[in-house]
């Protein structure tokens, strides 16, 4: 007969399972596993088989493997793990890509009904129609104020209405109609609240980001730096072209306003002496358009001259 593990033997493994997976792995994500089944979570287990492990446990062991773990491998990057377990959650180790695993995990959602005393992560709306109820179970929907008729024989339910708003705690009545209607509202399943990426801490939201997302912000980020750097004069790379342009500018209008000059400012000193060049220079005259005028100037002679035989005929009666 196989003797049964102590408890002492069961944290003995347990740390060393979590300390494997530390040096395996390099990714990790953070779930909340509230109102999670253990037959749901082993289902979740088996989808991300193959380049994820979840590993359960109590936040006191996980912290405490995570410090002695962090003290003896001198990485204390894993350090920045421990803020994070607090309440029921699990750890996800993956080596593979962060958003597919996180939408994979968000797959498996089971629906649950709704019991008294939970709070409502949803709102909860009661569609109109038939419910199939007999009118005898119209004192439910009288307590709750949902307005109904009776319909040949059954009780209907006339406009929708908001049971349970979103945060709120289940009452019986709520949960009894619910129940008597067949409504499961709520959908549990593992819920990811925070990213561990090499010792990066990041929301989940991050992952949904493309690159169009990363590059206008980053575009963002380059347009705030040179506003700040111009409006302080503090050279910065993103605010050196448009200071050597402004200095441009400013040594440019010193030259025009004075007998200084420098080449580059020789030619719109000429300019400024002769605009008529800013005309020939902005309208060019190719030789295809000069040739085009002439052609289109006979074009217009031949279509006058038919309109003018045209008129002359008009002139004539048809008894003259």
């Amino acid at each position: 007969m196989a003797v049964k593990p102590s408890k002492a033997d069961k944290k003995i493994a347990y740390d060393q399972k979590l300390c494997q997976l530390l040096d395996e792995y390099s990714q990790i994500l953070i779930a909340a596993a509230d109102n999670v089944g253990s037959n749901q979570l082993q289902n979740i287990r088996k989808g991300l088989r193959g380049d994820s492990v979840v590993l359960m446990g109590k936040n006191t062991m996980m912290k405490r493997s995570i410090r002695l773990h962090a003290e003896k491998t001198g990485n204390t990057a894993f350090l920045n793990l421990i803020p994070l377990l607090v309440g029921n959650v699990g750890l996800i180790f993956t080596k593979g890509d962060l958003k597919e695993v996180s939408e994979e995990v968000a797959k498996y959602k089971v629906g649950a009904p709704a019991r008294v005393g939970l709070v409502a992560p949803i709102d909860v709306i009661v569609p109109p129609g038939n419910t199939g109820l007999d009118p005898s179970q119209t004192s439910f929907f009288q307590v709750l104020n949902i307005p109904t008729k009776i319909n040949k024989g059954t009780v209907e339910i006339i406009t929708p209405v908001e049971l349970i708003k979103k945060g709120d705690k289940v009452g019986s009545s709520e949960a009894a109609l619910l129940a008597k209607l067949g409504i499961r509202p709520f959908s549990y399943g593992l819920v990811v609240l925070s990213v561990y990426d090499n010792g990066s801490v990041f929301s989940p939201e991050v992952l949904d980001l493309t690159e169009e997302d990363l590059i206008e912000k980053f575009a963002a980020g380059v347009s705030m730096v040179t506003s700040l750097s111009l409006a302080i004069s503090y050279p910065t790379l993103a605010a050196a072209p448009h200071m050597f342009i402004n200095a441009y500018k400013n040594v440019l209008a010193v030259a025009v306003a004075t007998e200084y000059s420098f080449p580059q400012a020789d030619k719109v000193k000429e300019y400024l002496k002769d605009p008529s060049k800013f005309a020939v220079a902005t309208a060019p005259v190719t030789a295809s358009d000069a040739g085009a005028a002439p052609a289109a100037s006979k074009e217009e002679e031949k279509k006058e001259e038919p309109a003018e035989e045209s008129d002359d005929d008009m002139g004539f009666s048809l008894f003259d």
